[in-house]
């Protein structure tokens, strides 16, 4: 299995060495050709309107929108999620995104740094008890497509959200959170991603 982590900015190493521990090799992804031969990819938390330039600038956005379309598995996390949505809120006028999951998106939309939470999750489908997520001036999913799975939910009110909001989607070889998988030792997010790529490939 090859793995790709998309490496212009953002938790690279901490999502290599969550695949590490899975027993997966990975490579980091910075210019078109290191696309060739993946069989998934993990679009990591970080800046997303930096990472969305530097997509641009590095020549990766427009075969990488290929290989998604084409079925790679992707995942992404945070800055990720924001990156594969479908429509960005709050985002800058330049700023796009690859439409691979039907969701409507805002970024830092529980608030700044300081607004950073910790709490933990019931994911549909997975076993082992709730699931710790760290949320770091996470985006808010505003809206869901009919084609979206939605595998867990975070009960938080703030200014622009009351109620349940998903945390953790899914659409066909897209899986996506809003928290960051990769800043704890629970791999079951990455191991979820990792069963798409299997299946996949037989």
């Amino acid at each position: 299995m090859h793995v790709g982590v998309l490496a212009l900015q953002g938790d690279v190493g901490e999502h290599r060495a969550a695949l590490a521990d899975l027993g997966v090799d990975t490579r980091p992804v910075r210019v078109p050709g290191d696309l060739a031969g993946l069989d998934g990819l993990v679009v990591p938390g970080g800046e997303s309107t930096t990472m969305s330039m530097l997509l641009d600038s590095s020549g990766l956005r427009d075969p990488l929108a290929k290989e998604i379309e084409a079925g790679l598995p992707v995942l992404g996390t945070c800055a990720g999620l924001i990156l594969l949505s479908a429509s960005i809120v709050d985002g800058r006028p330049d700023q796009r995104c690859f439409g691979a999951i039907d969701l409507v998106v805002r970024r830092n939309g529980y608030g700044r740094q300081l607004d950073s939470f910790e709490c933990d999750l019931d994911v549909e489908g997975l076993s082992g008890g709730p699931l710790h997520a760290v949320f770091i001036r996470a985006p808010v999913v505003e809206s869901v497509g009919p084609s979206v799975e939605v595998l867990a939910t975070v009960a938080r009110g703030t200014s622009l959200v009351d109620g349940a909001v998903p945390v953790l989607c899914r659409q066909g070889s897209v899986l996506v959170s809003a928290f960051h998988p990769e800043l704890t030792d629970d791999r079951r997010v990455h191991r979820l991603f990792l069963s798409r790529i299997e299946q996949r490939g037989r």
